[in-house]
């Protein structure tokens, strides 16, 4: 049966009323969340942009979901503050977190005034960090010095078992390289051809571990205002990479969306007033592999996304042979942008 959880959108919300509606979401039935980690949001429409790491302490003392985030070790972070953030949840709350260390987007990390590194780089960096964190996790002093540089670390507080590092992916190319380090697979919806060649490219070159799909979506009572929410909130995440890489701030990328047409979001969001064809679109991502789902309402107010949602849509997910058969999986056209890049 798949997980079917909540996303927290911390560039559209305020920690508060996040934290509120990721309650929220537990009550009404949601089986897990996973947060993105901000520090510019994509928009200034969207107007929000907590501390991922401090909320997430919330989030896990106030629920008894299990979580992820996903990040960016390497620049705006150091990886041996990532160790010791992620070894604290974990083993604070025992099998209850995971996190997806990505390469990063300049939105976030420009605020260091280092340079911007070519993809090649921060991939590199990336896989750097990657191996860090893991000795740390493992209660080693390590001493590394490359693409970042570590001295004399050492976690004291080190879980028991370490929490997962999931890869967050967009590409083919991206997934098929993860494979040599993740614990999992995260990439955002996209046509189910090129999800099928992303989940084959990681297991094929031996990915492990479970495979992880969020799903931005807008619904609303009628298909006017499901778009027009779309187009209010998700219109700066239209655009393929390098784009949703390399520009710094919520302005330059609401200059470049603002003339973004619905049929341009709804390459990147599934839309519909419908809810039988949001399970549609859920049950066939699910029927392509991925065994966690997870829900992004792209709106700003959640409560009628999570009842309605929890009440109609999750049943049936979890119900075998209860969704619907469609020929074809109407789902994003673009490649779209994903947080911490990949």
């Amino acid at each position: 049966m798949v997980t079917v959880g909540f996303h927290a959108s911390h560039e559209q919300i305020s920690p508060g009323q996040l934290l509120r509606d990721v309650q929220h979401a537990e009550r009404a039935g949601f089986d897990a969340a996973m947060c993105s980690d901000h520090f510019e949001p994509w928009s200034a429409r969207q107007g929000h942009s907590g501390f991922a790491w401090s909320w997430l302490g919330a989030a896990l003392a106030t629920t008894d979901l299990r979580f992820g985030v996903v990040t960016a070790p390497g620049q705006r972070y150091h990886p041996a503050i990532i160790a010791q953030a992620s070894a604290t949840l974990a083993s604070m709350f025992p099998g209850r977190f995971w996190f997806a260390p990505g390469s990063g987007e300049n939105m976030n990390e420009h605020i260091t005034g280092d340079g911007w590194p070519a993809k090649d780089v921060r991939q590199r960096r990336l896989e750097e960090c990657v191996d860090v964190i893991r000795r740390l996790h493992r209660g080693g002093e390590v001493t590394h010095r490359g693409l970042v540089t570590v001295e004399q670390a050492r976690i004291w507080d080190v879980p028991e078992t370490p929490p997962p590092l999931i890869a967050p992916a967009v590409s083919v190319d991206t997934a098929r390289r993860a494979a040599a380090w993740a614990d999992g697979l995260v990439t955002v919806n996209q046509p189910a051809p090129k999800l099928r060649d992303m989940l084959a490219a990681y297991r094929d070159n031996g990915g492990k571990g479970k495979a992880v799909l969020q799903v931005h979506l807008s619904w609303a009572g009628s298909e006017d205002e499901a778009v027009a929410v779309a187009l209010d909130q998700w219109r700066t995440n239209t655009y393929q990479p390098p784009i949703p890489w390399d520009l710094p701030t919520a302005g330059h990328f609401d200059l470049v969306g603002e003339h973004v047409t619905a049929e341009q979001v709804r390459t990147t969001v599934n839309v519909s007033a419908s809810l039988d064809r949001h399970v549609e679109w859920l049950g066939r991502y699910a029927d392509l592999g991925f065994d966690e789902l997870y829900l992004h309402f792209v709106g700003q107010e959640q409560a009628a996304f999570i009842d309605t949602f929890a009440a109609e849509v999750l049943p049936q997910l979890r119900t075998p042979g209860s969704t619907p058969a469609v020929p074809q999986l109407a789902a994003a056209g673009a490649e779209p942008a994903s947080d911490a890049s990949a």
